[in-house]
Parts: structure tokens; C-alpha cells; sequence
């Protein structure tokens, strides 16, 4: 019989949230169990289960890596095609997916998202028969992340393995998983998914509206929080083609006074203290701790140990063009101070911090962004009813920048351009163009000489999933 999926194999699944994660966040001896009855019977086992589900996401496969500054960056043109070093991912960037280097990409981001929505599933499936162990809006919070937590993965997976909604919405995607079993399950359509998705959403912003300390628990930024829930609608409804909809949800999260655009002056601070991540605009971050290992320590993707060694990284000249030197762009903050020479290689910075400091809570690096404030201006100029309408929320997060802010009178044509340009720019390495060249079903992505059509940006369901699943012809 073929119904077991590996992915959602029981056993991988408690081992996840019941292993490393939950048993660091108890400090107990690492030979100890937690059963999972003793977990869901108080309220910290569900945090507990929440915080694995977390160190889940912050994975290589994952946020820590795949979905931010590795694959989906790779795919987006983000690094140089010429570079011959240990992480050229050649395949990758070619947009072979079925290539030696592409494959167990693809496979892990798909094996341990699943894992991890299971994982969500695993808490929603008990914790509504265990409401009376939670104090104040704790019930509320938990049940609310977990169901953000399972919409930002199954959105993420839709639009790397699904089809674009404009142009193929009723085409078979991705399975919507709301049980926790290891059967097969029908894939849903990217309309079905998109609008579950949704759902999940709707359900948690109700649950969290009002209850969210997130004004004055700053931590929250590293959890899904209510604004998170409303970006990420936000998100999903601009995927969709709901305009309106986008720009409300957007207009919320702005308006909420709780997220800024970063102030240039930490941005060109000295290198100990430099907001490289944009801190106040994150709406939503991951935290990774051991992202070092991988970003600027020999073998790392940006800077490197080896003189001669060149990984993720591209020449002057292309960041010049990324950031429009020749058009008054040499004062970006992004350029000017997020990019760093490697020998005749430059690199970007974002994911590598110099830090002194002595609390913990106080760096700056070690978390990736998901969603940041910058996104939603963009988004309200995408949605806006007139150029000029949208060009004032263009020109915002331009005069943050450091840049020339565009004049009025221009065409939506122009408009759309500038909005690619600065999404181009400000998510570099961070794992979105890719998502806004698909919805836009762009025929070329800069850096490349490729013309692409909307087959192209369709990530293949990995063999290991249509092995154990036939339901996707």
C-alpha cells in the first residue's frame, strides 16, 4: 500500500516537536522524555510545542536557509552564474530543477515544510480540548500562531509548486493538510489552497485581534503575531488579484504605528552596531542562531575565509546596476552600506553582523525577515487606484532609502517598473523576488539572458511525494 507519505510519517513528527527544541526550552537532561500526553496537559507544553514548531521553520531546509538566502534567492538570479565556488548551485540557477544540485533542495523544503505543518496540526488538533489550562489570551495566542504558522508554510509551498493564480487558478497545487495522518491526500487547486489559506487566517485574526502585546513585548516580531497574520492576508490577496482586499489588510499594518521604516542613521551606524536586518520594519523575523556556520565561516555563502574561494556573491558592476548608481542610487542606504568587498568579489551583509553587545535580546543579526513593513507600502502602490496615488507610498520607503523620490505624472506602466525595481533591491538575498517575478509572470529576471514563460517558475513536486501519492495527474 501506498498511502504513507514519508513526510507526515508520525513518528519523524513527534520527534520534531517533542525533540531537540522543546527539550532545550526545558533544560533537561537530553536522555529524558516528554510523552506527548505530559506535553498537551499544560499550558507551557503547548508553548513548548509552539517553540519546535519555530525551530522547525528556522531550519536550512527552510527559513534558515533554502527559503530566504539560498534556494529561492538562487532561483531569483540573485547570485552570479559565473562563479565556479563551492556553493555555485549551477543547476539551480539554470532553473533545472531536476538537477544534481536542485533536487535535494527541493526535496527538503518540500519533506520539511510538511513536517512542520504537521507539527501545527499536532497542537490544533489538541489544544481546543485543553482551553481550560490556558490563562489571560494565551489560548487565543497559541491557537492563533499555529494557524499562521500552518497558512505561511502552505502559501510558501503554493508558490514555489503551484501554478499561478491570474492565469491557472483551477490547476491541481499543493495538498492542504488540516490532519494529523500519514495518508495520501488529493491535491487541492491553487484557488482551493489560496482560499484555505485564508481561512486559516480569518479563524486566527479573530482569535488574536486585541490580544496581541506585541506594542510592548517586542519579542513578538519572532512569533506570528496579529500584524503578521494581516501581512501575510495581505499577501494571499495580491496573489489572488484582490486588490482591495490587499490594500486594506496592507493599510492596517501601517497604520498601526507599531513598525517604521528603518531610520538611515542606523543603517550607516559603525559595523558593531549596524541595523542590517532593518529590525523595526520586521514584521515578522525567524530567528536562526546558528546561521554563522553557513553565512562567514569557511565553507560560508558570503564572506569568505579563503582568499580565492567564491561563493554567493557578485561583481561591483552588478550591484551598481541593482541599485542604480548611475541614476542617483550611490546614496542607497542598501548599497552604500549592505554590501561588503571580498577580495574582487562583493557580497551582501544582511545575514553577516559584526556585533558587540552583552544581552542576548539585543543583537541585531542571527534572524532572517519574512515579512517586512517596506513590503506593505509596496503593496499599497501596487494596489493604489492611480499612479500618482501609488507613487506616494513608493516615494516613502524611497526617501528611507536615501534615493531620489519619483516625480508625479507618471504612467501605471512606469509605476509597475519602479515597484519591480525597489522589490528587486530591498529583498535581495531574503528569498521574495522570486514570488513577485512568478505573480508577475515576468519574462526575464535580471541578471539572466533567459526568457522564461509561466512553466518556468513551476518548482516540480519532488519524486520522493508522487511516489507515495498518485493523486496529481
Amino acid at each position: 500500500m501506498k498511502t504513507k507519505i514519508k513526510i507526515f510519517a508520525a513518528l519523524t513528527m513527534l520527534l520534531v516537536v517533542l525533540g531537540t527544541g522543546c527539550k532545550k526550552f526545558l533544560e533537561v537532561d537530553p536522555k529524558s522524555t516528554i510523552g506527548e500526553e505530559e506535553l498537551f496537559n499544560s499550558e507551557i507544553g503547548f508553548q513548548q510545542a509552539l517553540t519546535g514548531l519555530y525551530s522547525q521553520m528556522a531550519s536550512r531546509d527552510l527559513y534558515g536557509d533554502n527559503l530566504s538566502m539560498g534556494f529561492s534567492s538562487l532561483i531569483a538570479q540573485n547570485y552570479s552564474t559565473s562563479l565556479s565556488g563551492v556553493f555555485s548551485f549551477p543547476t539551480t540557477v539554470a532553473l533545472n530543477f531536476k538537477g544534481n544540485d536542485a533536487v535535494p533542495l527541493v526535496s527538503g523544503i518540500w519533506t520539511k515544510g510538511y513536517n512542520t505543518i504537521a507539527a501545527a496540526n499536532n497542537i490544533l488538533s489538541k489544544i481546543d480540548n485543553k482551553q481550560s489550562i490556558f490563562t489571560g489570551n494565551h489560548y487565543a495566542l497559541v491557537k492563533g500562531e499555529a494557524l499562521g504558522l500552518r497558512a505561511y508554510l502552505h502559501f510558501d509551498l503554493l508558490r514555489l509548486f503551484g501554478a499561478n493564480f491570474a492565469t491557472n487558478p483551477g490547476k491541481k497545487a499543493i495538498p492542504f493538510r488540516t490532519e494529523l495522518n500519514a495518508l495520501s491526500k488529493v491535491p487541492s487547486t491553487v484557488d482551493e489552497v489560496s482560499a484555505a489559506i485564508l481561512a486559516d487566517l480569518k479563524t486566527a485574526e479573530a482569535l488574536m485581534k486585541g490580544k496581541e502585546p506585541i506594542a510592548t513585548e517586542k519579542s513578538r516580531r519572532f512569533r506570528m503575531n496579529y500584524y503578521a497574520i494581516k501581512a501575510l492576508q495581505a499577501r494571499v490577496y495580491l496573489f489572488r488579484g484582490d486588490k482591495i482586499n490587499a490594500a486594506a489588510a496592507a493599510n492596517e499594518v501601517v497604520n498601526s504605528g507599531i513598525f517604521t521604516l528603518i531610520d538611515p542613521k542606523s543603517v550607516s551606524a559603525p559595523a558593531a552596531s549596524r541595523d542590517r536586518t532593518f529590525s523595526t520594519e520586521q514584521v515578522f523575523a525567524i530567528r536562526v542562531k546558528d546561521m554563522r556556520t553557513w553565512v562567514e565561516t569557511d565553507n560560508a555563502y558570503f564572506k569568505s575565509v579563503s582568499d580565492n574561494r567564491k561563493n554567493l556573491t557578485r561583481i561591483l558592476t552588478d550591484f551598481q546596476t541593482l541599485y542604480e548608481t548611475g541614476a542617483g542610487g550611490g546614496t542607497d542606504i542598501r548599497f552604500a552600506n549592505l554590501i561588503e568587498a571580498d577580495g574582487l568579489t562583493y557580497f551582501c551583509t544582511k545575514y553577516w553582523q559584526t556585533w558587540v553587545g552583552t544581552v542576548e535580546n539585543d543583537r541585531l543579526d542571527q534572524n532572517v525577515s519574512l515579512m517586512r513593513l517596506s513590503e506593505m507600502y509596496y503593496i499599497l502602490a501596487e494596489t493604489a487606484a492611480t499612479p500618482d496615488e501609488g507613487l506616494v507610498f513608493l516615494n516613502k520607503v524611497r526617501e528611507k532609502r536615501v534615493i531620489p523620490v519619483i516625480a508625479a505624472g507618471i504612467t501605471a506602466q512606469r509605476l509597475s517598473e519602479e515597484i519591480t525595481k525597489e522589490y528587486q533591491k530591498d529583498f535581495y538575498a531574503e528569498g521574495q523576488l522570486f514570488y513577485y517575478y512568478k505573480r508577475k509572470v515576468a519574462n526575464r529576471m535580471q541578471f539572466s539572458s533567459r526568457n522564461l514563460t509561466e512553466a518556468s517558475y513551476i518548482v516540480p513536486v519532488p519524486d520522493n511525494e508522487l511516489e507515495f501519492n498518485p493523486n496529481y495527474n
